[in-house]
């Protein structure tokens, strides 16, 4: 047995631990992991700054691998939510007695040990552990060398807070960083009750293909914004911006604009100002290249635009017919993910909302609300586009499965 097979079974083996702690426990460890990360924040941004010095600020996932001190403040804000919110284990789902006099009872209980896999994202670090401790189920964290000294210093914080409240570290297990150790974790079905990707969908197409765990995917996101022809030009310009630019480097970001070619030139036009000034570079396709032709960052799209996750600042655009054919392109290169419809008419917002694919769909708002904090879920492991077990932000609540309790008097078959 390796050394890491071993310390996944010890996780296993302390999972009762955890599982009947008292709730003034978790809360307690949970509390000291948000103070710590203020207190510490300096142990942890100087070896943040280690990790940032590997990579090129230019790489899509800097911004992504970067902390500063408000992002610290906003982990350990994230955990006092979800520290506020209701424990999903050993809640009541069904409960009757059958005609031989059994008494049934379903209750929802732990998943067990929850491992994630994730790319240059230390908060998904605090994030999941945090959302694991609370949901009564260990985890295993698989972070890429990109992060490496960033997580292990926040999964030191993790440990001190378990042991000072009498739990055991091995709760929350960092693997190391290198990429070979996944595979000793996908054959892990004895110790690992569930995988959970986080990360490109190269990451998750892996995961996917060779895990004998069972997996739990967070998609990747190509997301749409539609401007209808009824659009309120100003909100659509406005959600646009806010959707391709107010964070660039994560999945609910838009991807591809389409608009309808009735407002295509009133709309692109009033868009050419304020993505100028930020900077967005745009694939177009033939019309919107001819409506934009004097705007300095216009690009040619070409066959794989219209499926790419920039996470950037970039995105393609395409003048469409109608909602059909918006709708009919989403259907081809959406990811499931979150899509929106800016419109003034009723009508085509709910064909929009009741026909399009996805875990989120948005009427006159930015898709960059896919998110559990702003859903109002603490935090998230992710963004799961998958239709099984958890669907949208994926939080506290689906950190759970069901267990049939039935008590007898000695009846028999």
């Amino acid at each position: 047995m390796s050394t890491i097979e071993k310390k996944l079974l010890e996780t296993r083996s302390n999972m009762q631990a955890l599982q009947t702690a008292k709730p003034a426990v978790i809360k307690a460890v949970l509390k000291d992991i948000a103070d710590a990360l203020v207190a510490q924040s300096g142990k942890i941004l100087t070896a943040n700054r280690k990790d940032l010095a590997k990579m090129n600020p230019q790489n899509s996932l800097y911004d992504r691998l970067l902390l500063n001190e408000a992002r610290l403040s906003g982990i350990a804000g994230s955990i006092q939510k979800v520290i506020r919110l209701k424990d999903p284990t050993n809640q009541t789902l069904t409960q009757r007695q059958l005609e031989n006099g059994l008494q049934l009872k379903k209750i929802t209980t732990p998943l067990g040990v929850v491992a994630a896999i994730f790319e240059s994202r230390p908060n998904v670090v605090a994030d999941i552990a945090t959302l694991c401790l609370k949901s009564r189920n260990a985890c295993v964290l698989k972070g890429s060398k990109d992060a490496a000294h960033t997580n292990k210093a926040i999964v030191n914080i993790i440990h001190q807070s378990l042991e000072k409240n009498g739990l055991p570290k091995s709760l929350v297990y960092l693997l190391p960083p290198e990429r070979s150790v996944v595979d000793i974790l996908f054959q892990a079905t004895r110790t690992i009750d569930v995988i959970i990707p986080r990360g490109s969908n190269g990451l998750i197409e892996y995961v996917r293909s060779h895990s004998r765990v069972p997996v739990i995917e967070t998609g990747a996101g190509v997301c749409h914004v539609y401007i209808h022809k009824d659009a309120d030009i100003q909100m659509g310009i406005d959600i646009a911006v806010n959707a391709k630019t107010q964070r660039p480097s994560v999945c609910n970001a838009m991807d591809t604009l389409l608009v309808d070619e009735a407002i295509a030139k009133k709309f692109l036009t009033s868009l050419r100002q304020p993505f100028e000034e930020k900077q967005v570079v745009m694939h177009g396709d033939t019309k919107s290249m001819a409506l934009l032709k004097e705007y300095p960052l216009i690009k040619k799209a070409n066959a794989d635009t219209y499926a790419t996750e920039f996470l950037s600042l970039a995105c393609a655009v395409k003048v469409v017919k109608n909602i059909e054919e918006a709708l009919v392109h989403i259907e081809k290169y959406g990811t499931r993910h979150s899509e929106a419809i800016v419109t003034r008419n009723k009508k085509a917002a709910e064909k929009f909302l009741n026909t399009v694919d996805a875990a989120a769909v948005y009427h006159n708002a930015s898709t960059r609300f896919t998110d559990g904090e702003e859903f109002g879920l603490g935090a998230e492991v992710g963004i799961s586009t998958q239709k099984l077990h958890a669907r949208g932000p994926f939080a506290l609540e689906k950190l759970v499965t069901e267990k049939w309790m039935l008590r007898g008097s000695g009846q028999i078959r």
